[in-house]
């Protein structure tokens, strides 16, 4: 059954209360294109597309046919959600039979029973870049500036849970780094402390010992350090 049409406040309203915090990035994505859906008059079918490292995907749809259009770009490498995600603009194809810029994607389109899209990027520039891409089966179905005026919330919001995902992962990852980073000087400390006591040698010459085991092996100093700790462990 599909979901009853709502008005606009109503779904930002909706939006608002979300967690971002404790809520999967994928999810609120999908939850921005279903509520974007409900919130305009105009029957419409809602993607939002993410490029990262310059290869796009689809990270949320509301129907296959959202899906495929933007997989059709993303297989030529050029088009309306690519360009909108690159440069952040609102980009409108108001009808696909009359469009010029990108042929072979609005031919497939208007045989698909497209008529129309807007693509408006994600106001972030970063590692990740996106469009919130909403497609009609009529033409002209975007011409008015309210309509994208309520789009360009929808992409605000999707804006922030994409910055805050990226935020989250990057704090995340350099916590991960920083942790094996004390973990690895633990264990090459360690390692030092062992060889001091059998060589009789100050820590720089100790670490110089290591470092040489490292090369001569061809092992990291840390998995040297380690193999010593575990050796002394062993004959504890």
């Amino acid at each position: 059954m599909a979901a009853l049409p709502m008005d606009p406040a109503d779904a930002f309203a909706e939006l608002g209360r979300i967690k971002l915090g404790e809520t999967g990035l994928d999810d609120v994505l999908q939850r921005v294109a279903e509520l974007a859906k409900r919130a305009l008059d105009t029957p419409v079918e809602v993607s939002v597309t993410l490029v990262r490292n310059g290869t796009g995907h689809t990270a949320a749809f509301t129907d296959d046919l959202a899906r495929d259009m933007d997989e059709r770009q993303y297989a030529q490498g050029r088009g309306p959600c690519l360009d909108a995600a690159a440069s952040g603009d609102v980009l409108s194809v108001p009808d696909l039979a009359e469009e010029h810029r990108w042929p072979d994607w609005a031919e497939r389109g208007h045989k698909a029973g497209v008529g129309s899209l807007v693509s408006i990027g994600l106001p972030i520039q970063d590692a990740v870049v996106g469009a919130l891409n909403v497609y009609a089966r009529t033409p002209h179905a975007f011409d008015d500036d309210d309509t994208i005026t309520v789009l360009e919330t929808f992409a605000a919001y999707a804006a922030v849970a994409l910055a805050n995902a990226h935020l989250y992962d990057s704090t995340a990852t350099l916590a991960r780094q920083m942790q094996e980073a004390m973990a690895n000087r633990a264990v090459i400390e360690q390692a030092k402390g062992i060889v001091m006591a059998e060589r009789r040698c100050t820590p720089s010459e100790a670490f110089t010992i290591l470092a040489k085991v490292s090369q001569d092996s061809n092992r990291k100093v840390r998995d040297v350090a380690q193999a010593l700790v575990d050796r002394a462990a062993g004959e504890r």
